[in-house]
């Protein structure tokens, strides 16, 4: 094995009990604790991405899943699968409110436009090819160009394996790349969801809450030609086939079991500065909640009297609303918490550690210093640019990128912008098109005139120029005259028709040019300027992965002198996380103490027969009559819904499998509980639990309520 920083740094400690998302590669050095934790299998079968159980996990782009048959049918959140709903509901039929069960193949609906299922084929270290000695001797914009060429280059090789998608992902801060190989599955159909009174339960009042009682699961079905290969939608297309899938447990979970979650995490940051600490907590996050807030409430207002159009916002509402609580929850942790004050004493003592020896202090010290000055910089340009995305109509967000791929488009593919090349049409196009169920002109031009008066209230040195100019925002100017300005904009331009924007993928920048569409003609003036900036952006972060990664390099050698684990931040990569099945002496509020399960007496206490605690009349009437059949946890004498964990998860772990000691499939993780998602920053082992959906639970509502049973059979679970 290649000795890279990583897995020095992993050779060198001890891992913590429940803490730490694993890179699969990493497992054989933490074999001891997954066995003392009570895994059955060998640790190193989970290092082999294309075996059993490593290659029926997979990536939705956002969040993860698993393949349960031997037919492609893939178990996710229902979360992960409510845009996919809600882009197939109308006022006529709202499969949100009802639910949606495919009794065939045939009767399966096309997942929203853009939806894929990626299968982890390869993960290689490729360091030392991204940060050739050629790169190294670079800095700023040739250094971030110079990497991007070895990525395309790399990725190009990659995908000329056809049907799959290659990616190069950083870690450390860019001081290590990985080279990771997907099939890319692209014809993704809803199978199954169970109504939004079940798999919604408690909306966003308990969303990051316990105890809970939330049916947060769904099924796609992966699709693929007649001979196995990665495809678009088409009518005669088959369901996939996968090497091996993941199989429901026969018994069922206790307290104190052994867990594991297999699935794909967001983002971590853990490994951050003290400075972008400050930043998040004093800045970004209260920032964000305050136009969290806005946002949530103007669309109530603009979609209360129109369903279709609530409908089309439903994802963005539940997107919104999500990390809405999860960010005041982030700031109610860190508030009065030692978290800031204790990483600047740990950098601080870095420091100290790195002055302390000649060597060390040559290799690291100048870097770590300007680390500090680049970030500060760059939050500089992200508090300043906050508003633009807001203040700008997603139209002429969508104009900018099809004119940017019109002019990418005039290169040869090799050279064209990362996001814009060959194989990013597809996506490109599908985005184009998701528009259609996600776009009202009425509920967005309120949204951009909210944000466009805070905008234009900045003085002019903090505006943008050539947005200003393209729109026609002046200083001082009223909200009726900012109304003015976009009801021009809005009426010169026929984008809001799903052909139309059809029609523009492939056009020359000619074209465009020649347009008097409005969005199209602005996004035309704001190219250059755009470009400009886009170079200027490119040359501060080859500054700072540059200094970044020499700062990390420094980190992982001090925290390894220590003896301290030192493991990725998550990153969007497949990761491996264990626990145990576990309550807590104590609630959030410092009394009580919170049970490990909860069950279905907890869904009738709660249901009220509307808004967010809707139970449907049939589950509610099961539950009465006692009909449970064989999914009775013996303890607890009734049905469990949901099970808390000492994992270690984030946003992006929704829909990960939950797998008992001997890979068997015991749930989904959805959610964590709002006083341990500041463990993105700062692992608290004490408090850190998340929630899963008990297999039973999903089983037993598909059974006796939903009449699922041809998923049931498909499953081996009759």
């Amino acid at each position: 094995m290649k000795k890279t920083f990583l897995t020095l740094a992993i050779l060198s400690t001890v891992a913590q009990a429940d803490e730490g998302m694993w890179m699969p590669q990493q497992l054989p050095q933490v074999a001891k604790q997954l066995k003392a934790a009570g895994l059955k299998l060998d640790p190193a079968n989970l290092t082999k991405l294309t075996e059993f159980p490593m290659n029926a996990i997979v990536s939705l782009g956002g969040c993860s899943a698993s393949f349960v048959s031997p037919q492609g049918l893939v178990a996710t959140n229902h979360h992960c699968v409510y845009n996919s709903v809600a882009v197939n509901s109308t006022p006529e039929r709202d499969l949100l409110a009802n639910g949606f069960l495919a009794k065939t193949h045939a009767e399966e609906l096309p997942a929203a436009p853009g939806s894929h299922i990626f299968v982890t084929k390869d993960v290689a270290n490729v360091s030392d090819k991204i940060i050739s000695p050629e790169v190294a001797k670079l800095a700023g914009k040739a250094r971030v160009d110079a990497m991007e060429k070895n990525m395309k280059s790399m990725v190009a090789e990659c995908e000329k394996d056809a049907g799959h998608r290659c990616t190069v992902s950083s870690y450390y801060g860019g001081l290590e790349f990985y080279l990771i190989k997907q099939l890319d599955i692209r014809d993704v159909r809803l199978v199954h969801a169970p109504p939004a009174g079940v798999g919604k339960f408690g909306g966003d009042t308990d969303n990051w809450m316990w105890p809970r009682h939330t049916g947060d699961y769904g099924f796609y079905r992966a699709y693929v030609s007649k001979d196995g290969k990665s495809a678009a939608y088409a009518k005669d297309n088959v369901p996939y086939v996968p090497q091996t899938h993941l199989k429901i447990a026969r018994e069922g979970v206790k307290e104190g079991d052994f867990i594991m979650a297999l699935g794909y995490p967001g983002r971590t940051s853990r490994h951050r500065l003290p400075s972008e600490v400050v930043a998040a907590f004093d800045w970004d996050y209260p920032t964000f909640v305050r136009v969290s807030a806005e946002t949530l409430a103007i669309i109530a207002r603009e979609t209360k009297t129109n369903e279709d159009a609530k409908l089309k916002y439903a994802g963005q509402v539940a997107n919104v609303n999500n990390y809405y609580k999860n960010r005041k929850g982030m700031m109610n942790s860190y508030e009065g918490s030692d978290i800031l004050a204790r990483k600047t004493r740990e950098h601080a003592d870095m420091k100290a550690w790195v002055n302390a020896n000649p060597a060390r202090q040559k290799e690291y010290a100048a870097d770590i210093e300007q680390v500090e000055k680049l970030i500060a910089q760059r939050d500089a340009e992200t508090k300043r640019n906050f508003l633009l995305p807001r203040a700008t109509p997603q139209l002429l967000t969508v104009a900018r990128r099809l004119y940017r791929l019109s002019n990418e488009s005039t290169k040869p593919n090799a050279e064209r912008k990362t996001g814009y090349q060959e194989r990013d049409l597809p996506t490109l196009t599908a985005s184009v098109a998701a528009v259609e169920r996600s776009y009202d002109e009425k509920v967005d031009k309120a949204l951009v005139l909210n944000f466009l008066k805070q905008y234009a209230a900045q003085p002019k040195a903090e505006r943008n120029a050539s947005f200003d100019a393209a729109v026609g925002v002046n200083d001082g100017m009223s909200e009726a005259q900012l109304q003015a300005v976009l009801d021009t904009m809005y009426a010169g331009s026929k984008l809001g028709a799903k052909e139309e924007r059809a029609a523009w993928v492939g056009k020359t920048p000619a074209d465009f040019k020649a347009s008097n569409d409005s969005f199209i003609k602005a996004a035309v003036a704001m190219y250059d300027a755009g470009m400009k900036r886009e170079a200027e952006e490119e040359e501060l972060a080859g500054k700072i992965q540059q200094a970044y990664a020499t700062y990390m390099k420094a980190k992982i050698a001090y925290m390894t002198s220590k003896g301290q684990p030192v493991y990725p931040d998550a990153n969007g990569t497949l990761r491996v996380t264990f626990g145990k099945i576990a309550g807590r002496d104590h609630g959030a509020d410092g009394t009580g103490s919170w049970s490990a399960f909860t069950t279905v007496k907890g869904v009738v206490a709660k249901a009220t027969g509307e808004g967010e605690f809707n139970a449907p009349a049939a589950q509610l009437a099961a539950i009465q009559a006692k009909d449970f059949g064989k999914y009775v946890d013996p303890k607890l004498k009734t049905v469990p819904v949901n099970y808390l964990a000492t994992l270690d998860i984030t946003g992006g772990n929704s829909g990960s499998a939950a797998l008992n000691s001997k890979a068997e499939f015991i749930g989904l993780a959805f959610d964590g509980t709002l006083d341990s998602i500041i463990s993105d920053w700062d692992f608290n082992k004490a408090n850190t639990r998340d929630i899963q959906v008990d297999v039973r639970y999903m089983l037993w509502n598909m059974k006796h309520v939903d009449k699922a049973d041809n998923l049931l059979k498909e499953m081996n679970v009759e």
